[in-house]
């Protein structure tokens, strides 16, 4: 009787431990199976939503690009080309890429989409915040502040896909741990490289950047912030005025890292008319890289036949007014200025205010406006501009003196700047 209970005991256990082997075996398949179809069904419904933010950026173009014959193009037979690489897009920056390969075969400047992966996207959205608030701007920034985590760099893809530091802002995190223009970012902490996914939930932690410099690999730690962007312009280009020594002279420098508004022309006026850049012989304006946005008026700080007012209210606090900068100046560019800066530069050169120093301009002058669209930002050129008759777009600013310089070792020698340096210190 025994043997018998056993026996079925035995088998019952038996039973159980291949019925739990067989379950064991099969749970990662059957698990496979469920998450395949969640992917699947999470591809299905991503796909027209990708399509209809294809679509939304092709009429807007369509409807809005400043040329209404879209440069002698076949818009709609240009839409169906794109259209199925847009249908196979398997992700948000795999579909910006397709949009952005249809708007390059407009050949026109201030054309191009962005998406919340580019600190571009949330610059782009503070710097056309005024227009973006009859757009659906509170839908994507629902508090008002427009910002990302960062260190304070502006950056380029190198041909290799890899993120080529163009310019360090002064006075941020990026420029107080050493990095330097020509750097390339490869890796945060022992991740691929991206500039702001990179420092996504790390602000006011240590982040460890390994990049490529001069050919050799190196380390940096650096502590991101939540970078407001108007903001860390306007801080850059405080942070930026100095005093360079140079053959018993005192050259001063500033930088305008963004001429979007013109607080910024206001912020110039008053550092000109303060210690120490007030006692300067002589100074260098730096236009390079950056965003532009300037309108030719502001060279009036140049005009040595207008007056400055000075206001003194009862407490003997004094104001200037209509400040002007009568000593010798220098403006510096390169391919990375644009825009109202180009505009800047033609009237610099023209008038004779000063040496253009660097190499030219980047030719991209069209006036633009900014669309949010669905995960993503159109900055779409819809006006042409002429300076005094003459169409820069495509064509640019030629320096009076010009000084190559190689983007990958700017930081460590910057010949633009210490041309102007050798020319306004014999002036």
């Amino acid at each position: 009787m025994n043997k018998v209970i056993n026996s079925a005991l035995s088998r019952r256990h038996f039973l159980r431990l291949t019925s739990m082997a067989t379950a064991s075996a099969l749970t990662p398949t059957v698990l496979w199976a469920e998450q395949q179809e969640a992917a699947d069904s999470a591809t299905s419904q991503a796909v027209p939503a990708r399509i209809a933010t294809f679509d939304e950026v092709w009429r807007t173009v369509r409807d809005r690009f400043y040329d209404p014959h879209l440069h002698g193009l076949d818009w709609s037979a240009v839409r169906e080309r794109y259209l199925p690489d847009a249908t196979r897009a398997s992700s948000e920056e795999a579909l910006a890429g397709v949009i952005n390969g249809m708007l390059s075969e407009l050949h026109a400047s201030h054309t191009r989409y962005y998406t919340p992966y580019e600190p571009e996207y949330y610059q782009l959205s503070d710097i056309f915040a005024g227009a973006l608030r009859r757009r659906g701007l509170e839908r994507v920034f629902p508090s008002g502040r427009i910002s990302y985590p960062g260190v304070g760099v502006l950056s380029r893809l190198d041909t290799q896909g890899r993120s080529m530091i163009t310019g360090v802002v002064d006075g941020t995190p990026a420029q107080q741990a050493g990095l330097l223009a020509g750097d390339l970012i490869v890796f945060a902490d022992g991740a691929p490289f991206q500039p702001v996914q990179s420092f996504r939930g790390r602000v006011g932690k240590e982040v460890v950047l390994r990049l490529r410099r001069a050919g050799a690999f190196t380390q940096i730690s650096v502590t991101p912030v939540e970078i407001e962007p108007n903001k860390l312009f306007l801080d850059g280009l405080k942070a930026s005025a100095r005093i360079i020594p140079a053959n018993g002279r005192s050259i001063g420098y500033v930088r305008v890292w963004c001429y979007a508004g013109s607080v910024y022309q206001r912020t110039l006026e008053h550092l000109l008319s303060q210690s120490p850049l007030n006692g300067a012989d002589a100074l260098i304006w730096d236009l390079r890289d950056g965003w532009g946005g300037a309108i030719p008026g502001y060279l009036d700080l140049f005009n040595t036949r207008a007056p400055t007012i000075q206001v003194t209210d009862r407490n003997g606090a004094n104001e200037l007014e209509n400040v002007k900068w009568r000593k010798p100046v220098a403006m510096l560019v390169n391919g990375g200025t644009h825009s109202g800066k180009e505009i800047l530069a033609y009237g610099f050169k023209k008038y004779r205010l000063g040496e253009v120093i660097g190499s030219r301009t980047e030719g991209a002058v069209l006036a633009a406006t900014a669309f949010l669209i669905d995960g993503g930002l159109l900055l779409l050129a819809v006006g042409d501009v002429q300076v005094d008759g003459e169409r820069l777009e495509g064509v640019g600013v030629a320096p009076t003196i010009e000084v190559q310089a190689d983007p990958a070792s700017m930081g460590l020698g910057d010949p633009q700047l210490n041309r102007a340096i050798a020319v306004l210190s014999v002036a």
